[in-house]
């Protein structure tokens, strides 16, 4: 498995691969072409030095994805945060250790860029997704709220 920068024409796959789930099917819009506002937050993402939207490649193909950002914060003595979003593996990919790679990969670059800490969200009906960053080493130490806007 390598980890990269996601490019452009990776876009298919990584919307596909947001889109196979219970949440993601209803959420997501897997056409062809894309939905010019997947363009428009990718090139968001990739001209943000403070986010990085990547890809974990098997054989030439994307499998897995995730979205790491960097915060700065002033609380804990200004330490800089480490965020993990929209983390997914490919259906026939899970259990297969893939998805533990690429978290430690994520660490790894938070790590070395001096974070103070790596925290992530996942959806309160997602057993099996809080099981697996638990085993990570992820502690549920906070309550998320989100509010949709129109």
């Amino acid at each position: 498995m390598i980890v990269r920068d996601a490019e452009e024409r990776d876009l298919p796959a990584v919307v596909a691969l947001y889109a196979d789930d219970e949440l993601g099917a209803t959420r997501e819009q897997v056409e062809d072409p894309l939905p010019a506002e997947y363009l428009r937050a990718f090139a968001a993402i990739r001209d943000d030095p403070r986010h990085r939207l990547v890809v974990a490649e098997v054989e030439g193909e994307v499998v897995g994805t995730l979205q790491l950002s960097f915060v700065p914060h002033l609380v804990r003595r200004g330490g800089e945060r480490a965020q993990v979003e929209a983390v997914r593996v490919a259906a026939g990919q899970r259990g297969s250790g893939l998805g533990r790679r690429l978290l430690e990969w994520a660490v790894d670059q938070a790590r070395e860029r001096g974070c103070v800490l790596v925290q992530l969200t996942t959806d309160a009906t997602r057993a099996d997704a809080r099981r697996f960053y638990a085993s990570l080493g992820f502690t549920a130490s906070h309550v998320g709220m989100k509010l949709p806007l129109p």
